[in-house]
């Protein structure tokens, strides 16, 4: 029964109804950029990544959070 629920978690449909239930947190939404530049910022230090940093701010924005 367990391996139903593990399935259902993994597909992206389930993705909006979680959506919709409970509100996207910031520290969850754009994890693609979110990845891209936190690992620019460990590399190569923030003020080498603003074009990332903005990305992401982008994206963000587009989610509808404030930054």
């Amino acid at each position: 029964m367990s391996s139903f629920a593990a399935a259902s978690c993994e597909s992206t449909s389930a993705i909006p109804e979680t959506q919709e239930k409970k509100p996207l947190k910031p520290c969850c939404a754009c994890p693609e950029t979110k990845k891209v530049r936190d690992a620019c910022i460990i590399e190569k230090g923030e003020e080498k990544c603003q074009d990332l940093i903005e990305a992401h701010k982008e994206c963000m924005r587009a989610l509808g959070f404030k930054v």
